[in-house]
This record gives C-alpha cells, sequence and structure tokens, in this order.
C-alpha cells in the first residue's frame, strides 16, 4: 500500500511539473457584437473577425493566468424595413479594439478550462459604413470576458462572452445628452500553445 501511494504521489509531481510553465498562445477566429443601452430598436449582430496572441503561465494542472492582446471587430448592423413614408435603410456601426484580456483559468477536467477576468479595450476605429464617427465614442473600454476553452494537444478552441461595463458613448450622440451603450461581444477562436 506505501509502494502504491508513493508511486501515485511520485506521478501527481511529475503531472504537476509538466504541466507548469510560460506559453504564448496565437489565435484568430470570430465575433458576433452588438451594443446595448440607448441604441437604435432595429440594431443586429454584426458579425467580426479577431486575431492576436495571449502570454500564460500554468501553476499547476488546476490553474493558468493568461494576458493577451486582441484586435477585435465590434459593433452592430442597423437594418430598418421601409413603410409607406420612408425608404428602408442598413448600415453596420464598425468598432475596432485593441484588446487586452487578463484571464483566469481553472480546470475542471483536464483540457477543458473555465475563465473569466477583467479586459481593457482601447478604441483604434470606427465607422458608420465608410463614414468616421470615432469622436462619438470613448477612447477606452472595461469589460468582464467568462468564457471555457479545450484544449487538444497543442490546439485551443476558445469561446467567450465579453460584457461591457463602460459606457463607451460620447455626450450627445443621436442629440441625447447621457446616452448609456455597451459592448457586448460573443467571440470563438482557435490558438495554438506554444511551450517556453
Amino acid at each position: 500500500m506505501k509502494k502504491f501511494m508513493l508511486i501515485a504521489a511520485l506521478m501527481v509531481v511529475s503531472l504537476s511539473a509538466s504541466a507548469q510553465g510560460l506559453f504564448l498562445k496565437p489565435m484568430a477566429g470570430g465575433t458576433v457584437t452588438t451594443m446595448t443601452g440607448d441604441v437604435e430598436d432595429d440594431l443586429k449582430m454584426k458579425v467580426g473577425f479577431t486575431a492576436g496572441a495571449e502570454l500564460g503561465y500554468h501553476f499547476n494542472n488546476f490553474f493558468a493566468l493568461t494576458a493577451g492582446a486582441l484586435y477585435t471587430q465590434q459593433g452592430g448592423k442597423v437594418s430598418r424595413e421601409g413603410t409607406e413614408n420612408a425608404n428602408g435603410e442598413k448600415y453596420n456601426r464598425s468598432l475596432d479594439y485593441l484588446n487586452v484580456p487578463i484571464l483566469a483559468n481553472v480546470y475542471i477536467i483536464p483540457g477543458l478550462a473555465l475563465k473569466a477576468g477583467a479586459q481593457f479595450g482601447f478604441l483604434m476605429r470606427a465607422k458608420k459604413e465608410d463614414e468616421d464617427v470615432k469622436d462619438l465614442f470613448n477612447n477606452t473600454d472595461f469589460s468582464i470576458p467568462v468564457g471555457l476553452s479545450y484544449e487538444m494537444e497543442e490546439a485551443v478552441i476558445d469561446l467567450r462572452y465579453n460584457i461591457g461595463l463602460s459606457n463607451i458613448a460620447q455626450k450627445g450622440i443621436a442629440n441625447i445628452v447621457d446616452n448609456k451603450i455597451r459592448n457586448s461581444v460573443i467571440m470563438l477562436t482557435i490558438g495554438y500553445k506554444i511551450p517556453f
């Protein structure tokens, strides 16, 4: 029995040691985004793209921390039906951010991690179709990303929902003094872990 316990303890130590360490994870994928709050009633979800990399550290088999930089296309799509008195219109509100997520990863079973943390966003570009509307939006954003990931060897599939907490609207959009608009982002990416 003592030999069995010793072998089991050595295996756990060995597995924990192998799981520890620094890694880089390039990643890319798609987004489905909208904005919530004081927005047009006909604002729909918009499909976009995200790409970047995360740097992480595995403390053991059960816990890792990551910090990243992701260029992410966000925003929403307006689609108004035509009426007797007005023509319908369709256009995109495109907001591109450089997002910096910092996440705790908790592995509930080997390869499957629940994740949550904080994300800081920096507005790089804002357009309504081809019109520059960056001056209508705040330069920074703060959100809470939550999600899960599954690892198959070095490949990682990651699904997140970024819950926007900051008001991204400058005062006075659409002649409303106190607009409160927040980002809402679903993100699916595929990454590849490169250990150091």
